[in-house]
């Protein structure tokens, strides 16, 4: 904490009005760029333009959300650090993942009211959706392993996610 207000310029003790220990300011981190990410990758839904093209955008924003350098981190930390602050990963999964589901879900009910897509549960459809975009992809990154041809299998991640999500949900009126 004294490193982080000497940073800040700061002392330790404004530092500790705002948060009480490390955790919470580390949570309050995850926070801010769950905040400043999430809304900018899920952003296409806002753009009202056909189906296939509005999850093609989410997939390709989702894909380059998680594989950028700091949400890598983020992610290694909130992993390991879970056991002893599950508090942090709470936090993540409250601000992050759970944002998004639920943001794409309802995306997900007004295409079924407008018949454009045949889906009875929302929300777990926008489980499997973001969990098809990190398919090959995602684990690599994380466990920092180096694959030939990156750009290629993001693009092909990307459409596989995609054309799965519409063979299960589409119908003639999605394209």
């Amino acid at each position: 904490m004294s490193a982080i207000a000497r940073e800040s310029g700061v002392s330790k003790g404004t530092l500790y009005n705002y948060f009480t220990n490390k955790a919470d300011l580390f949570a309050a981190f995850v926070e801010y760029n769950c905040q400043k990410k999430l809304p900018v990758a899920l952003a296409p839904m806002k753009a009202n333009q056909p189906v296939q093209e509005t999850l093609t955008a989410i997939a390709r924003a989702m894909v380059h959300l998680i594989t950028q350098p700091e949400s890598l981190m983020l992610y290694r930390i909130i992993v390991s650090e879970a056991p002893h602050f599950p508090h942090l990963a709470t936090s993540f999964w409250q601000h992050g993942p759970r944002m998004g589901i639920e943001a794409l879900s309802l995306w997900i009910e007004e295409q079924v009211k407008k018949g454009t897509l045949t889906v009875e549960d929302p929300e777990f459809a926008a489980e499997q959706f973001f969990t098809l975009c990190q398919t090959r992809i995602a684990h690599r990154k994380r466990f920092n392993m180096p694959f030939e041809n990156e750009d290629t299998e993001k693009e092909k991640v990307i459409h596989a996610a995609v054309k799965m999500f519409l063979a299960t949900y589409g119908n003639s009126r999605t394209v």
